[in-house]
């Protein structure tokens, strides 16, 4: 398959995984409700440096050794699963604001005095984390996901041929990097919208919770995979 191909397919692939609900989205959504988009920003940039641990591996077919290898692997899948219980557990503890909360969220969104792209601030009662912390987050939830471990070597087994060169895997792991890191960043971008955030803050907590339950149901089904 020539390479311009090998890559419109590789894009198609990876625009679908990325752009679907999962960890890395349920960690964006809750960082855009609950903080701000500089910490959002910062969480997506950490998804796109988790990216760089998968293309790394499977260049070099640790990725191969990790899914074949059974003791590993499920290392691996307790590891996450853990992670997406700790993660879980936060979402499933987010609280309903209160009115004089969503009161000054509403005065904040229809003063003419705010800029766009400026953050409605309300208080959630949660301390803001540090951009290490919120890019460190971000690449845990990507580096240690094992859907994403399985996804790029599938890919670069699968998608992309033997014989192709070294340096064009190399631009292909570049441009989803990239890619990833772009689409995070635009997510976080819109949801942090005066208005939207403005929506996801006071019904947010709702949505919160429910990404809490699906990390927490991906955390089991990691689990009983195993035991299965």
């Amino acid at each position: 398959m020539p390479a311009l191909e090998q890559f419109l397919l590789i894009a198609m692939v990876h625009f679908l995984a990325v752009a679907s609900p999962g960890p890395d989205f349920a960690l964006i959504l809750k960082q855009s409700i609950r903080y701000n988009r500089r910490i959002a920003i910062y969480t997506s940039f950490g998804i796109a440096a988790g990216i760089i641990v998968h293309v790394t591996y499977s260049l070099v077919g640790i990725g191969l050794l990790i899914a074949s290898d059974e003791r590993l692997f499920t290392a691996l899948k307790y590891i996450a699963a853990s992670y997406f219980c700790y993660i879980a557990w936060h979402c499933l503890r987010a609280k309903k604001p209160g009115n004089e909360l969503s009161t000054s969220a509403s005065k904040d969104v229809n003063d003419s005095t705010v800029s766009p792209g400026d953050a409605v601030t309300v208080d959630m009662s949660t301390k803001t984390p540090s951009a290490k912390s919120a890019f460190l987050n971000g690449f845990l939830i990507n580096a240690l996901n094992v859907k994403a471990t399985l996804f790029f070597v599938s890919l670069f087994s699968v998608v992309i041929a033997p014989e192709t060169l070294l340096s064009i895997k190399i631009a292909y792991g570049a441009y989803l990097v990239a890619a990833t890191g772009a689409w995070f960043c635009f997510l976080s971008y819109m949801l942090t919208q005066d208005r939207v955030r403005y929506v996801l803050q006071r019904k947010g907590y709702i949505l919160d919770r429910v990404m809490g339950i699906i990390l927490l149901i991906l955390a089991i089904q990691l689990v009983l995979s195993d035991l299965q």
